[in-house]
């Protein structure tokens, strides 16, 4: 029952992270995205913060199109109907420009399947996330503190995903609620952590991150050094031994993922992946071993 309340909170939190990546995935120059792919002011709950990543007019506008089209082609007469196998072109559908991931571009009503891939991966990310931590840690103080931390963890990887970037304004606050938080599951009864040691874990990771960025800043962004703060925080409420593994879990697995783009000729060497995710997932399976040994 555990587990399956943990999954129902990782999708509907989950549901809440489209929008606010797709928000948040610019350049550093640029300012925070306020409107739609079709340019509709974002209205609704927290600011415009909460819901998908098109708006209701976007919606709306899709649907009636759809309708229209629908409409037409049965008062069609027999000899003009499109047959089966032959394209449709609807209205909206001609001249359109599209970008891949982020959305800037394009019609709402005609975007690719792969526009949509966040949507609904982000929720089952954050569920099957939700759900293996609740079945690590059981009811221990230290679960409502992962169970509160994951989707962020999930919006951030997801951000770096698209643009290559971890914004300020989500590592450093998830970098103290993880101090703040743990510290008072530190207070409660049958927890199984040490709050110092997430301290130290945290300065330890986030340093050593710190010391990879000043050699080459070229392949070490500063995002990754303050995502390393909370991730050693966390880890670190576990041990030394987990931070060592969930640390290095993350360096395995983006170098798997670097090499196998190498391989498949879809980068070289030198290309720049998004570390942030593997960071993420490498702490993941950290706490995950943290909590089974626990």
């Amino acid at each position: 029952m555990l587990t399956g309340v943990a999954a129902l909170w990782g999708a509907a939190t989950g549901l809440l992270v489209p929008r606010a990546a797709y928000r948040f995935s610019v350049e550093p120059e640029e300012a925070w995205r306020d409107t739609c792919p079709a340019g509709h002011p974002f209205r609704g709950g927290a600011r415009g913060w909460l819901g998908s990543t098109r708006c209701a007019a976007c919606a709306a506008g899709a649907a009636g199109t759809t309708a229209q089209s629908s409409t037409a082609a049965v008062a069609a007469p027999p000899e003009e109907r499109a047959e089966p196998n032959e394209p449709v072109e609807t209205a909206g559908s001609a001249d359109t420009s599209t970008r891949e991931d982020d959305g800037r571009e394009g019609d709402p009503g005609a975007e690719p399947a792969a526009r949509y891939a966040p949507a609904v991966l982000a929720p089952v990310a954050t569920a099957v996330g939700c759900a293996a931590l609740a079945a690590a840690t059981g009811l221990r103080p230290e679960l409502a503190v992962w169970l509160l931390l994951a989707p962020v963890a999930v919006l951030l990887a997801t951000i770096d995903r698209r643009v290559h970037r971890l914004p300020d304004q989500l590592t450093l606050p998830l970098a103290g609620a993880a101090v703040v938080l743990l510290g008072g599951a530190a207070l409660l009864p049958e927890h199984a952590g040490s709050w110092l040691s997430a301290l130290f874990g945290g300065l330890a990771l986030g340093g050593f991150y710190f010391l990879l960025f000043l050699i080459n800043p070229n392949g070490m962004g500063f995002g990754d050094v303050k995502l390393a703060l909370s991730l050693g925080v966390a880890l670190g409420w576990y041990g030394w031994a987990v931070v060592f593994a969930g640390g290095f879990a993350g360096f395995v697995l983006g170098a798997v993922y670097g090499f196998g783009l190498v391989i498949l000729r879809r980068a070289g060497r030198r290309t720049g992946i998004p570390f942030g995710p593997f960071m993420i997932a490498g702490a993941l399976l950290g706490i995950l071993f943290g909590g089974l040994a626990a």
